[in-house]
């Protein structure tokens, strides 16, 4: 059995909806970030950045810390959504998401969505790179029907949360005919639905 230790936000969406996909049972274990439980001790045992999400898989008694990493990790052990022919490019947007696709959209969310009014250099910056970011996937998803290709993996499972706050980043995703498109491809998907609402059962992914 699967204990995922997560908060609601886009990286503990992804591995709900990584373990809906794949069929396995798990227990979640909330971990109240604004209350700052992510940084006791007992818990940076398993996350040492006191990061969520983490997982236990309790059958093989192992741990695995950073989001990207579990995703692998729970695509090898079911042998789904990561597959070998592929995995150079599902590798390359995976690491896109982790490096570049998260990290500058959760900037967007502090200054624009958090903070708004105390840094207008920083509300530019991040609003600039987030609407590049919009074009540039939408670009890509102008080729294929998912980021990696043809086939839906856990590329789309990681970058799929961070653009089902679209609503936060006020860049309009209806502008962006292709990522729109794929974007309602994956949130129509049983698993995604019942992954994304894994701490709110009234919480859906928000339309375009």
């Amino acid at each position: 059995m699967i204990e995922l230790f997560s908060a609601n936000t886009p990286n503990g969406k992804k591995i709900s909806i990584m373990l809906e996909e794949i069929g396995y049972n798990f227990k979640v274990t909330k971990v109240s970030i604004d209350k700052g439980e992510q940084f006791k001790e007992s818990f940076k045992k398993i996350s040492p950045f006191s990061k969520i999400p983490v997982i236990i898989d309790h059958k093989n008694n192992t741990s695995i810390f950073e989001s990207g990493a579990i995703l692998i990790y729970l695509a090898e052990q079911s042998g789904k959504f990561y597959d070998k022919k592929d995995r150079t490019i599902i590798n390359q947007w995976l690491m896109a998401q982790m490096g570049y696709i998260g990290p500058m959209l959760g900037q967007h969310h502090q200054f624009h969505h958090y903070n708004p009014g105390k840094s207008e250099f920083g509300e530019e910056r991040y609003f600039k790179i987030s609407k590049r970011i919009y074009q540039e996937l939408d670009e890509v998803l102008s080729k294929t029907k998912f980021l990696s290709g043809s086939d839906y993996t856990i590329a789309d499972i990681g970058t799929f949360p961070w653009i089902a706050r679209h609503e936060w980043h006020d860049i309009g995703l209806k502008k962006y005919e292709n990522l729109t498109r794929w974007y309602l491809e994956v949130s129509k998907r049983e698993a995604v639905k019942k992954g994304f609402s894994f701490m709110n059962k009234d919480e859906f992914p928000p339309l375009p």
